[in-house]
Formats: C-alpha cells, structure tokens, sequence
C-alpha cells in the first residue's frame, strides 16, 4: 500500500502521474451535475491516452450539458488517442459534443492540437487555456499541488480535483479550508485508492498489481477530493451525544481548549474551543463549526498535554 512516503518519493522522482480509476471519478462528479451545464471544463494534468477525466466528460458530455471539454498533456510522443499519428509535442484536445447522433467519440470529433511548449500547466499558453474554462477537473502532480491550487485561487476558477490528505497541514492550503474557500469533497472520507502509474514506474508498494496488458496500478492512503464547488452533503450537521468530563477530554498546556482524539467523541455539551483531528474536515459542516487555528497554542508551538504533543490537531468551536 503506497503512503505519503511513496507520494514524496513520486515526487522527487518526477514520477507523480497518477492516473484516477474511472469510477472514483464517477462517484465524485455525482454530487455537482447540475453545476456543470453550459460549462467549460479543462483537464489540465491528463494524458490523453489514459486520462479517464477526459473519457469521463466526453462520454457524458450531453447528460451533463456541457458546452465543451478542454484536455491537456505534458510532452506525449504518442498524443492522439483516436488515431496512429505520432508526436513529439505538447497537445491539448477539445471536444464539443456528439455530432452524428451515434454516442461514441468519433475521431472526427476531437481537435487534437498542437502547443508550443511542453504542456506545463504553468505556461503561458495553458493558462490562457485555464482562461477559458469554468471548471477544472483534475488530477494534478502532488508535488505540485500547492502551486497548483494557488493558481487556480489566482484564476477564480472552480475546481475539483485529487490531492494527498497531507494537503491539508500545508501553511498554503490550510488557510484556505479555515476560510471556507476550499472543502474536502464527498466521496472520499476513508481507506485507500487505486491509481494507474506510467509503465516505467518502479513497483515498490505492496498493495500494487499489473493487469493483462502491462498496465500498472498502486494503491494510495489519504487521498481526498478538494473542491470549491458546493454540494448539500457538506451542510448536514454533526449528530453529537458524547458529553464533557475533564477526565475524558484534558485541556492542552499551551491553549486553553480540550482535547478530541476522533470527530465522533466531540461533546455535545462544550462550548470552548477543542482540538479535533485533520479527519474531522470530513464532515466539517460550515454552519455548526468555526475553524479557529491549526496545530500552534499560544506560544507557537505545537499543542501539547503535560509535556506531549498528540498528532497534528484543528482548533474549531460550535456556532
């Protein structure tokens, strides 16, 4: 089972091209359909051949109601996946629906072209790309997903994409969960997924397989969807029944609030501030918690209970 060591050392490697399951996908976008109509939506991390965002979007183009599908690959020699053309270069593709009535991708109906630099979601002509999209749908490097997602801020762009719960921890990330610009998605609270990696990829994980033809996967611990796309499961309130005693929840050295080792222990009967686990974002409803801080008391260290720090905590309190 890959952890966030195997993530880091992806990461290093420039090896972090995970490609998402099909019905990971699927069971995400579920909750959003309606957000999609008339939509333009970019893939900006896909390779064409595998990516299942871009089959995932094509294949449902008109259920949705989109009004385009925009994909990107990074430095592809094999680019096209409707026809034996090869390349060298950078392309993106855009498809724009079903044009003969027969429900399948026609070659026809992809405009495969070419760009001039390497595909970098960070270049000049992707962002112009990035400009033209209204959701963002992806499964970026995790490496680089805090520039990613400062991008994306930078753009106003809604998004949906995959990242490594560690995410959460990040100075540049967390700020922005605190402020209710970003939140966890749906369809992911638990356990791992699978994700197919590029044939050269070293198999060094012991939850990994290759299939019939060759392809590679690697299961990963921790993922979650982050999104600023809202959905009704996000507003359901917490049912509390657990109540405070100060045996049961100890109050940290450095702050004054309790301490919450799982978000079902939270107490009914507490009004100060606790210190809950990152999992709680999970079912972080904005209307019946406020985010106060992450991890730090008051002397800027992290929060601790005679002398111990329990694992990474957020302070939050009841509305």
């Amino acid at each position: 089972m890959a952890g966030n060591k195997d993530l880091q050392t992806a990461g290093a490697a420039k090896k972090d091209e995970f490609y998402t399951e099909l019905t990971d996908i699927e069971k995400e976008v579920r909750f959003y359909k309606p957000l999609f109509k008339n939509k333009v939506v970019l893939c900006n991390c896909d390779d064409p051949r595998v990516s299942n965002f871009f089959k995932y979007f094509a294949l449902n183009f008109e259920e949705l109601g989109l009004k385009r599908v925009i994909a990107t690959c990074y430095k592809n020699n094999t680019p096209d996946l409707f026809s034996l053309n090869e390349c060298e270069k950078a392309v993106y593709m855009i498809y724009d629906g079903d044009k003969n009535g027969n429900h399948i991708i026609d070659k026809e109906e992809v405009d495969v072209k070419e760009l001039k630099g390497d595909g970098d979601f960070r270049s000049k002509e992707c962002i112009e790309l990035l400009k033209q999209s209204d959701i963002v749908v992806t499964n970026p490097p995790f490496s680089l997903f805090r520039e990613y997602v400062a991008q994306l801020m930078a753009y106003e762009k809604k998004f949906l994409i995959i990242g490594n719960m560690n995410a959460i921890t990040y100075k540049e990330i967390f700020p922005l969960l605190k402020d209710d610009k970003i939140w966890l998605g749906c369809s992911i609270h638990s356990g791992d997924r699978e994700f197919g990696v590029p044939k050269d990829y070293p198999l060094k994980a012991a939850n990994s397989r290759i299939d019939e033809k060759g392809n590679k996967f690697i299961r990963v611990k921790g993922v979650r969807w982050y999104t600023n796309l809202d959905y009704k499961e996000r507003h359901e309130g917490l049912t509390l029944f657990k109540h405070y005693t100060p045996e049961d929840y100890p109050k940290y050295d450095n702050y004054d609030a309790i301490n919450v080792d799982s978000t079902k222990e939270i107490p009914c009967d507490y009004e100060g501030v606790m210190g809950v686990p990152i999992t709680f974002l999970d079912k972080y409803n904005p209307e019946q918690f406020d985010i106060i801080k992450f991890r730090k008391g008051n002397d800027d260290k992290d929060l601790s209970i005679n002398g111990k720090c329990p694992y990474f905590r957020i302070l939050i309190k009841k509305r």
